[in-house]
């Protein structure tokens, strides 16, 4: 099991020390789909979001290694393979979809073992989109039930950003639940390799 709270307390850290450009990220990153879904109807919403989350996935383990964040990452890492990025992203919530069809836990429960999807996709080039998400189901094995409290962790924080009409998810908890869960991937991966629940020539 990863731990929730080291990783919690090192996202915290890093985002905070690149606390203007995280936020500036995430702002730019929903006015660029917000823009493009009241433009085309939604549409461009479909084909913008999926790049962008592995834009901004890539950007989020940027700044939890302690390395300098930039913005162009969510349009390089992002656009650079836009149809393998489009592709990975589409599939998944597919398939999610799917599940939560048949009933609303399979779905969360599939939606979790997909959660690594867009990081794969950015940390890994060479894996394809389908296999991103095989892969992704076998680092969160054993561990959805981690992955659920670490997301029902920032409940609180959620509502006190209901209650400023989104104003301090903007300017906190978004930065801080996207850099902790980028956190979780770090520590997912590695404990996958280490264990051998992946080989290091999987992800090359």
């Amino acid at each position: 099991m990863f731990d929730r709270v080291a990783i919690k307390h090192r996202a915290k850290a890093a985002f905070q020390s690149q606390y203007g450009i995280s936020v500036g990220a995430l702002a730019l990153f929903w006015l660029i789909l917000v823009a493009a879904s009241t433009v085309t109807f939604g549409i461009g919403t479909l084909l913008l979001a999926p790049p962008m989350l592995v834009g901004y996935a890539s950007f989020c383990l940027r700044v939890y290694k302690g390395e300098q964040g930039d913005i162009s990452d969510m349009f390089t890492a992002g656009f650079a393979d836009y149809g393998r990025n489009l592709g990975g992203i589409l599939w998944m919530y597919l398939f999610t979809s799917l599940w939560t069809l048949l009933f609303i836990v399979p779905g969360i429960v599939k939606a979790i073992a997909y959660s690594m999807t867009q990081y794969i996709l950015t940390d890994c080039p060479n894996v394809e989109p389908t296999e991103a998400l095989k892969l992704s189901m076998r680092m969160t094995n054993g561990h959805k039930g981690g992955l659920f409290v670490m997301f029902l962790s920032f409940i609180g924080w959620w509502l006190l950003s209901g209650l400023t009409f989104g104003i301090l998810g903007l300017l906190y908890v978004g930065p801080y639940y996207a850099t902790s869960f980028a956190g979780v991937y770090v520590d997912l991966k590695h404990k996958a390799l280490e264990t051998g629940v992946i080989r290091a020539e999987e992800l090359a």
